[in-house]
C-alpha cells in the first residue's frame, strides 16, 4: 500500500500522523514506534514498538477485526515497576518486516469491545502504558513529530506532507501531482519559485541556469551557504539541486542557458517559470512557448534609489493558453545592459515577494486558489503599496 495513499484517504492513519506519532506501514502491518514505558527496575525507556495488522478491504483499511497488538521491548509497568498484567495476553516473538515481538496484549474498549478504528486502537494502548512513564518523566511521549520516510518508488517528495494533512487541504495539493515544471534562471527570484515549487507534490523540477552561485547570491536568494560553500563558486543548478533534492526526489539540472540550440528541452514541460534579464534570450523562450501553447509566468524587478530610499515595481506577466496580445505590451525583451535607467538591485525580500506572486498565478491556474479576477498582468509598486491588475483572459 503506498504512502500516498494512505496520506490521502484513511483518515485514523492520518490522525496519527498529525498527532506526531512515529509511524511506518509494511506488509500489511500498521507499525507505531518511540511508545515510552516503564520497565521492571522503575527505568523509563522510550524505544517501544506497537504493531498490529492492517484490515483492509481492496485498497480501502476498515476497522480492525482483532483488538489484541504486538509490543517490541521489554515488558511495560506501572510506574511502581509492577508489571501491566490487565493487557498480558501471551509471550510471543514473531518476526514481522524487520521487528521481533516479544509480547501480545489484549484490551478491548468499552461498549461493544470493538475499535472504531486504528487510530481509536493506538491511541487506547498507548495511553496505558505511556501514561505510566509520564508519571516518572514529565515529557514521556510517543508523540514526537518526525519525519516520516516515504519509500523509494512511493511519492515524490522524501518524507509525509503532514502540512497539508494536519490543514485538511491534500485533495487540493494533489492538483499539483504529474506536472512538469521548468525554472529558467536561479537568481534571487528563480530560487525563491524553487523554494516553493519544491515543496509541491510535482511529478519533476527542471533547473536551468549556467551561472555560478557567488557571494551576493548568498544575500538575495533562500539557504545560508557557508563561506567554504562560496570559496568553491559551485554552478547554481548544483548548489540548488544539492539543498532541495533533500526534500523533493526529481529535481533535474540543466547547466545551461536556453537559445535556439536547446529550446525543445522545454516542448514536455507543463508549466515554464521565467525569471532572466537577457532580453534575446526571453524572447526565443517565450515565442516557443507561444507557439507550443505551453502555460508560463515571466517575472520581474525594477528597483531604483531615490533620497536614501528604495522603490519601484514587482511585475508578474503569465500566459495560460488564452490571449496573448498582452506580452508585447507588457515584457521587455531588451537586455538589462540596454536599459540605462533599469538597475540591478535586488533584495531577497523584492525576490520573494515576486517569486510569491509567480507561485500563486501558477497554483491559481491549476485550481489550487480561487481565481475571481484571470489577470495575466500585474504590477506591485512599492512606495503606494498598490497592486495594479490587468488583461484578464475574459476580456474581449
Amino acid at each position: 500500500m503506498s504512502s500516498l495513499q494512505i496520506n490521502l484517504k484513511h483518515k485514523d492513519i492520518v490522525n496519527l500522523l498529525n498527532d506526531g506519532y512515529t509511524i511506518e506501514i509494511d506488509s500489511g502491518y500498521l507499525i507505531v514506534k518511540d511508545i515510552p514505558y516503564v520497565n521492571l527496575r522503575k527505568e523509563v525507556k522510550e524505544d517501544g514498538i506497537l504493531i498490529c495488522s492492517l484490515d483492509q478491504s481492496g485498497q480501502d483499511i476498515i476497522k480492525p477485526s482483532c483488538h489484541t497488538i504486538y509490543f517490541c521491548g521489554e515488558y511495560p509497568c506501572d510506574k511502581n515497576g509492577k508489571a501491566l498484567d490487565k493487557i498480558r495476553n501471551t509471550d510471543q516473538r514473531i518476526n514481522i518486516s524487520n521487528y521481533t515481538t516479544n509480547f501480545r496484549f489484549s484490551s478491548k474498549p468499552k461498549g461493544t469491545g470493538k475499535y472504531e478504528n486504528y487510530y481509536h486502537k493506538i491511541t487506547t494502548y498507548d495511553n496505558i502504558i505511556s501514561s505510566q512513564a509520564a508519571a516518572i518523566k514529565e515529557d514521556a511521549t510517543a508523540k514526537r513529530f518526525r519525519p516520516i520516510s516515504v519509500k523509494e518508488n512511493d511519492g515524490v517528495l522524501n518524507y509525509y506532507d503532514t502540512n497539508s494533512s494536519r490543514a485538511g487541504i491534500t485533495n487540493v495539493s494533489k492538483k499539483l501531482e504529474n506536472l512538469r515544471i521548468g525554472i529558467i534562471g536561479l537568481g534571487g527570484t528563480g530560487s525563491y519559485i524553487l523554494d516553493f515549487v519544491s515543496k509541491c507534490l510535482v511529478k519533476e523540477i527542471h533547473l536551468f541556469d549556467n551561472d555560478t552561485f557567488d557571494t551576493h547570491n548568498a544575500f538575495r536568494a533562500p539557504s545560508a551557504p557557508s563561506i567554504e560553500i562560496l570559496n568553491q563558486r559551485p554552478n547554481k543548478v548544483d548548489y540548488f539541486e544539492n539543498i532541495y533534492s533533500n526534500m523533493h526526489k526529481y529535481i533535474y539540472k540543466h547547466n545551461e542557458f536556453i537559445d535556439e540550440t536547446n529550446i525543445n528541452k522545454l516542448y514536455n514541460l507543463d508549466f515554464v517559470f521565467i525569471s532572466i534579464d537577457n532580453g534575446e534570450s526571453k524572447k526565443v523562450i517565450i515565442d516557443n512557448l507561444l507557439e507550443k501553447n505551453i502555460p508560463f509566468v515571466d517575472v520581474g524587478l525594477g528597483i531604483s534609489t531615490a533620497s536614501d530610499k528604495l522603490d519601484g515595481i514587482i511585475r508578474t506577466t503569465s500566459f495560460d493558453g488564452s490571449r496573448k496580445d498582452h506580452i508585447d505590451k507588457t515584457i521587455s525583451f531588451a537586455n538589462r545592459n540596454d536599459e540605462a535607467y533599469v538597475s540591478n538591485i535586488q533584495i531577497s525580500e523584492l525576490n520573494a515577494l515576486n517569486a510569491v506572486m509567480a507561485v500563486f498565478k501558477w497554483k491559481k491556474y491549476f485550481g489550487v486558489y480561487n481565481d475571481e479576477l484571470n489577470e495575466l498582468h500585474s504590477v506591485y509598486q512599492i512606495s503606494g503599496n498598490m497592486l495594479d491588475k490587468r488583461f484578464h483572459n475574459d476580456e474581449a
